[in-house]
């Protein structure tokens, strides 16, 4: 089993990228919206955190925000309440699929939080900063003050691709990515096939 971690901008299309590998994808997004919406154990210990932001369960986002707005320093205590869980999810993910030939995990402070291990393969997704605007700004729930908060505790773009092993250029084309997909694991392979 080889982990494959796409990094990159927030709104960069990792997302995107990870359907177009065609194996397992643990999207952490999709973790912790699962988490808001079924765990309890998570509700509680953000309600008992933040009794005057948290009362509604499935958790809502919007008192999320409304939490993060307050003060930003919240957001580190969300998360320090969010991680542990997440990382469980991924654990199970992992031992689910151990026997998968390649995993790809799109989790965005994967390095952030340390996840990621030597033998890891880190793909730095690079997209241009007009295109990542054009699509976050069609996002319905974007926030613009939520997403600087975001990217003030992500490590800079600069010091990701420094730590990846290769880079995928990202112009938001299906045709063209999967190209670039197909070219990267056809390598990927034959690397490790020839040593």
């Amino acid at each position: 089993m080889i982990k494959i971690a796409l990094v990159g901008d927030i709104g960069s299309g990792k997302s995107f990228i990870s359907k177009l590998f065609g194996y397992p994808v643990f999207n952490a997004d999709k973790e912790v919206n699962y988490i808001y919406s079924k765990n309890t154990t998570c509700f509680n210990k953000l309600r008992k955190t933040f009794p005057n932001y948290i009362s509604t369960f499935p958790i809502n986002k919007e008192e999320l925000i409304n939490c993060i707005l307050a003060n930003q320093k919240n957001i580190k205590k969300i998360s320090n309440i969010v991680h542990p869980l997440v990382k469980k999810r991924l654990k199970i993910f992992l031992n689910n699929n151990k026997k998968k030939k390649f995993l790809i995990l799109d989790i965005p402070l994967y390095l952030e939080n340390k996840l990621n291990t030597k033998k890891d393969i880190i793909i730095f997704i690079d997209s241009k900063k007009k295109d990542i605007e054009k699509r976050l700004f069609k996002r319905k729930a974007f926030n613009k003050q939520i997403h600087k908060l975001l990217k003030k505790i992500q490590l800079p773009l600069k010091i990701k691709k420094q730590k990846s092993n290769f880079v995928i250029k990202n112009d938001f084309s299906i045709k063209t990515v999967k190209k670039s997909v197909k070219y990267f694991l056809r390598n990927l392979v034959y690397e490790r096939n020839s040593t």
